[in-house]
């Protein structure tokens, strides 16, 4: 096999430690133009050491998922869009159940002016963005912290969330396969979600479509079990297909200088 050029090397190790990699960042440590590190990852994707992303690259584990501050800047402009379209579909005076992940930790910051909200989580870092919002009660699952990235797992998160039945379940995923598997990396995490899902009277998947792009081993669900799926972009036509069958509310958080879309 022929060796890599010293800054592809170096460009591997970075995305390799952090999970996700972006041209701009790349450009300014390696100085070079941008155009110039657009070509060394496209160069590391075709030899599948890398997984393009819009504004950079990923590191392809399908096993370990990636560091908790690269997937917080992974499509951040898509996720507020997300976030701000779901708060739009949860009224005041309801309950729902926030999980683990960083798009729904946009949602919590979308939701800190509603009124009359009752918050279930298994994530400190919703609780912690919901907890001096006055018109919001939070109430944390107790369970096995994960330092990595504040989420609560393990058989006490599970029985807290039991204890409910909400309005809303919002869940986020790490991966959507073409046939509308929804994985994650983690099966003590997947459990909780599984639970999640089960205690709500209408379920929404908040998703950017970077997840299209992505694969994880643990199988949260099917697309099939969620009423209602807002995501930033259109997604693949198998996933279209796949809502338009089963009469998913598909919501499509489009950028301010675009129409909002909605499709049944």
């Amino acid at each position: 096999m022929t060796a890599l050029p010293p800054r592809q090397t170096d460009i591997l190790e970075i995305a390799r430690r952090d999970g996700r990699v972006d041209v701009e960042t790349l450009a300014h440590r390696f100085d070079v133009t941008p155009q110039t590190i657009r070509k060394d990852l496209n160069d590391l994707c075709d030899i599948e050491k890398l997984n393009r992303v819009h504004g950079g690259a990923v590191f392809p584990s399908n096993t370990v998922n990636m560091a908790y501050q690269a997937r917080r800047e992974i499509a951040a402009d898509g996720k507020a869009r997300i976030a701000h379209a779901i708060a739009e579909l949860i009224p005041d005076n309801s309950s729902l159940i926030l999980n683990i992940g960083t798009t729904t930790e946009q949602v919590a910051h979308a939701l800190c002016r509603h009124q009359g909200l009752m918050v279930v989580t298994n994530n400190l870092n919703v609780a912690y963005i919901l907890a001096d919002a006055p018109g919001v009660e939070v109430v944390v699952s107790g369970g096995m912290v994960r330092k990595s990235d504040g989420g609560i797992v393990g058989a006490a998160a599970i029985d807290l969330i039991r204890q409910f039945k909400v309005d809303f379940a919002v869940i986020g995923t790490s991966a959507i396969d073409e046939e509308g598997s929804l994985l994650d990396f983690d099966y003590r995490e997947v459990r909780v979600s599984q639970a999640i899902l089960g205690q709500a009277r209408t379920s929404i998947l908040a998703a950017d479509t970077s997840k299209f792009e992505r694969r994880a081993p643990v199988q949260i669900g099917k697309l099939e079990d969620i009423d209602v799926f807002v995501t930033d972009a259109e997604p693949p036509k198998s996933i279209a297909r796949i809502c338009a069958s089963a009469r998913i509310r598909l919501e499509i958080a489009a950028p301010a200088t675009t129409a909002g879309k909605a499709a049944e």
